[in-house]
């Protein structure tokens, strides 16, 4: 803000800049207040299942998600508009026509010179990616080939200041493409190499299990929402503050665990099993899950049925649970089931289950958590599920959390911990990978279904290597 110079003293010379100072006012309206005589924060963003996409008309993603309740902080609309690459995406914000960047971008040096920043919301790791079977370079060194990357992106800033280390390096940008399809064209043989944030790998190594890191590229990168250099520092300062207040209500480590929290751990037999399974066995079954779903996603159903039975309905585990949905016979009693090898009893019965299971949860639970906590009663049983959450409060953690119960379910193998509780032990452990293993081929179905899948796909799952490369 600028101080009126000490000469504006007089009555008169006051009252003329007051006057003159009210078309001047709405010319310096600052970013904030713009923003708000609109009534809506336009957001330029990317096509991304970690950005924003569209599931049966409904937006989602991490970056919508934040948006919109930075949109709310404001009290005004938000408005998402999506480009197609990152040239495009820079130009909306070069040309003002949105306020702001939320699409997963980094904070690169060369950005800073052009744009400006918002607090960091997690941290990526530039990996490059080759196909199993072929020469794993260790280091920049020993890439053989020629490695893609987006055209814009800070994979390709980075391999520029690498070339100057190493002239031979062959490297390409690209421009009608994204980081799905340069992982896919690695994973068909008609890329060498790709440069992608680790997050991104560790998502579609789902898809194609062929491929694979290499090595990580230096250190790991912020990723924060963009703004223009030129604004003023009103929504820069309001953007402080938001991300403030969503870290101590727990809202990032809600949307980290809803986003990132099942994306570790790939397995490249089991996933190389799961994708073909979905061709052979999957489409006998199909429909049965979407006509017993109810409210649940059938992708979800068939998730849980994978995960307990492989989709084979005379599946018995050592304990005696049997079918498809693996049911006891006290469950399959509760839920009407006679017969628990019949599919179609077994899955309609598994359905009714879990969700008596979400019904049965405490209503403190957010509503995108419920599942995974009715998931979890659904291996352990709805009273370990609350024996961890009293342990989660004993510990001074947030029982309504699943981030926090998931990591308390380990205790209840601990005599020192399981004694406190009222169900006593239970292999808490074994939940935790149950729960993240659904999550995982219930993104991997999501993948398969959605519109525009390619239909080489199968092909391709034909002729993955035999064996994963140790």
């Amino acid at each position: 803000m600028r101080l009126i110079p000490m000469l504006f003293r007089t009555p008169l010379l006051l009252g003329l800049l007051i006057l003159s100072g009210c078309d001047a006012h709405e010319k310096r309206q600052t970013q904030q207040g713009q923003i708000q005589s609109r009534g809506a924060l336009r957001v330029g963003t990317l096509y991304h299942p970690l950005h924003y996409f569209l599931r049966d008309g409904q937006e989602e993603g991490l970056d919508y998600e934040l948006a919109r309740l930075f949109a709310d902080s404001l009290a005004v609309d938000l408005t998402m508009v999506p480009a197609y690459s990152l040239d495009e995406l820079f130009s909306l914000l070069d040309t003002g026509k949105v306020d702001m960047l939320a699409a997963g971008l980094t904070i690169t040096p060369q950005r800073r010179q052009q744009y400006r920043f918002g607090p960091s919301y997690y941290d990526i790791a530039q990996t490059l990616v080759y196909r199993k079977g072929s020469s794993r370079p260790r280091d920049p060194g020993q890439i053989e080939g020629e490695i893609r990357v987006l055209a814009g992106s800070s994979q390709a800033e980075s391999l520029h200041q690498l070339q100057q280390e190493l002239p031979g390096l062959h490297w390409e940008t690209r421009r009608d493409t994204d980081e799905e399809d340069l992982l896919r064209q690695v994973s068909e043989g008609r890329a060498d190499h790709t440069l992608v944030t680790d997050v991104m790998l560790a998502r579609t190594q789902r898809y194609y299990p062929n491929i694979d890191a290499a090595f990580t590229l230096g250190e790991s990168l912020p990723v924060a929402w963009m703004l223009d250099r030129r604004a003023d520092d009103s929504l820069l300062g309001q953007m402080l503050t938001f991300f403030a207040q969503q870290q101590d209500a727990g809202t990032l480590a809600r949307l980290n665990e809803k986003y990132f929290g099942h994306v570790q751990s790939f397995d490249y037999v089991d996933t190389r099993t799961f994708l073909r399974r979905t061709e052979t066995i999957l489409p006998s079954y199909q429909p049965l899950f979407e006509r017993y779903a109810g409210e649940l996603d059938w992708r979800l159903l068939a998730a849980v049925s994978y995960q307990e039975s492989h989709w084979d309905p005379l599946a018995r585990s050592y304990t005696g649970v049997r079918g498809m949905m693996m049911l006891t016979e006290d469950t399959a009693r509760q839920v009407g089931v006679s017969d628990r090898l019949d599919p179609e009893q077994s899955i309609r019965g598994g359905a009714r289950y879990l969700a008596s299971l979400m019904d049965r949860l405490p209503d403190a639970i957010p509503e995108d958590e419920r599942i995974w906590f009715a998931l979890a009663a659904y291996n352990i049983g709805l009273g370990h599920l609350l024996d961890a959450r009293r342990l989660t409060r004993l510990r001074d953690q947030d029982p309504d959390s699943w981030t926090a119960v998931k990591e308390n379910l380990p205790l209840l193998h601990q005599p020192k911990w399981y004694s406190k509780t009222r169900y006593g032990y239970a292999r808490g452990r074994e939940t935790q990978q149950f729960v993240k293993k659904i999550r995982q081929y219930y993104q991997s179905l999501q993948w398969q279904d959605k519109p525009g899948t390619d239909p080489g796909l199968t092909a391709q799952h034909e002729n993955l290597p035999a064996e994963p490369e140790s």
